[in-house]
């Protein structure tokens, strides 16, 4: 048998903040994994459901609330182990303690993740087989997943269309990010579809011709950074 696609993602909307939790499944082994299970644990097994699947695994970027703040609820729930993110988000991923109740958050947890990630590693899921690129900025330890065949990348808070991650809040830096997206994610090629932690998919190529904060002649003069209310990630505290 034939498989067109190797990969299928579903996108399921989460917490106030809309998050992009996103389903993903190898389409040969009906296999899948949950990237940034913020919230609303309910619809993203809807999603599950409605594909068919059986999930392996959990994924996390960066561990703010909006993205990691249900995973050792997912986790124990489904009985899945977490994979991510860099051991550098353990700051944030301790916070998750600390958070104040928003109203439509549910109360997020600590976790341990069963394995740290790190610039370079590969994670797998059925029979594919993603790469790892550590991409700080927005939190020092987000990561970036990519797949190559499918030209698919899942970047989280690190990129948007038009826009970046906030970098305002706590150990945020955004000549970090802009290094991590110029350095990590172009090289990957334009014509790679993004899949952003918030809002809609874009490529790389229109990002580095009209982003106005990391195209090609953004990053030639040196343009600011954005204002953080209108950047995208909410802040938390």
């Amino acid at each position: 048998m034939m498989f067109d696609k190797p990969l299928e993602t579903a996108i399921v909307p989460v917490t106030p903040f809309q998050q992009n939790a996103t389903v993903f499944w190898c389409t040969k082994t009906m296999k899948g994994a949950v990237i940034d299970p913020g919230g609303h644990l309910d619809r993203i097994m809807t999603a599950v459901e409605r594909a068919g699947i059986t999930l392996e695994r959990i994924f996390i970027t960066h561990a703010h609330r909006d993205h990691a703040g249900m995973a050792a609820d997912f986790a124990e729930q489904q009985g899945l182990p977490i994979e991510g993110p860099h051991r550098d988000d353990q700051f944030w991923i301790d916070r998750l303690a600390t958070v104040e109740e928003k109203p439509g958050f549910d109360t997020p947890r600590p976790f341990t993740p069963d394995r740290w990630l790190e610039d370079g590693d590969t994670v797998t899921v059925g029979e594919l087989t993603l790469d790892v690129f550590h991409c700080p900025g927005h939190t020092p330890g987000h990561v970036v997943y990519f797949h190559a065949p499918s030209r698919l990348a899942i970047v989280g808070d690190v990129l948007f269309r038009r826009t970046v991650g906030r970098t305002d809040l706590p150990r945020g830096d955004y000549d970090l990010l802009v290094k991590s997206i110029t350095q990590k994610l172009w090289p990957l090629g334009d014509d790679v579809l993004f899949l952003p932690g918030h809002g809609r998919l874009s490529t790389f190529g229109q990002e580095r011709e009209d982003n106005p904060f990391v195209s090609d002649m953004a990053v030639a003069t040196g343009a600011p950074p954005p204002d953080p209310e209108k950047a995208l990630g909410p802040a938390f505290d």
